[in-house]
């Protein structure tokens, strides 16, 4: 991986799970954004519409993300097997957080004072974060690394509850511009760049 020879010719599989991965990194950074214009405007949105919409939102994320675990092309057995194990933790912290928080995720996620809501999301913001470093180290996307930092460090402050509306804002519009350099960066590589040399996979 992180070369853009040509080692094989590109079976049906190939083409379909490379897109697959892209089209899940595509629909995290439309969702980052849209979350980020949410957060601004949640004021002006009756509260049950709002917490309906951060649902969606969430959910949809937690798809997104799981179209881009399954379908990601790594050398290492291990490391996929690792990556699926930390995305079934991220599932389990969704469940647990619509459990806790009587299915309105969003009080939970900006509530004053310490709470679970965004330590819960931690997993999936790993899952995230793994990728976008996968992609920093193969392709020297050095926003990667950013993303795989700032996104726990994000969550870790939101979970102390010490964070005003400016800031959620503010900290949602940088991840989310990091992110779609990101995505613009990463889904017009060639195809084949994902793929790699495959006699090197174990």
């Amino acid at each position: 991986m992180g070369d853009y020879i040509l080692y094989q010719p590109l079976t049906r599989n190939d083409r379909i799970t490379v897109m697959l991965y892209r089209a899940g990194i595509a629909l995290t950074c439309i969702l980052f954004a849209a979350m980020a214009v949410f957060f601004a405007d949640s004021a002006a949105i009756a509260p049950p519409t709002a917490a309906l919409l951060f649902n969606i939102f969430l959910s949809l994320l937690y798809c997104a993300t799981g179209l881009s675990v399954f379908c990601i092309h790594l050398y290492i057995r291990k490391l996929k097997t690792n990556l699926i194990w930390l995305y079934n933790l991220a599932l389990a912290g969704l469940i647990l957080f619509v459990i806790i928080s009587k299915g309105d995720c969003l009080s939970y996620f900006i509530a004053p004072g310490f709470h679970l809501g965004p330590i819960l999301m931690l997993p999936l913001a790993g899952c995230i974060g793994f990728i976008a470093a996968k992609e920093a180290v193969c392709f020297r996307l050095v926003e990667g690394y950013l993303l795989a930092m700032l996104m726990p460090l994000y969550l870790v402050l939101l979970a102390g509850g010490i964070m005003g509306k400016a800031a959620i804002v503010s900290g949602l519009v940088v991840i989310a511009a990091l992110y779609l350099l990101f995505t613009l960066r990463k889904i017009f590589m060639p195809i084949h760049s994902d793929i790699g040399d495959k006699s090197a996979y174990r």
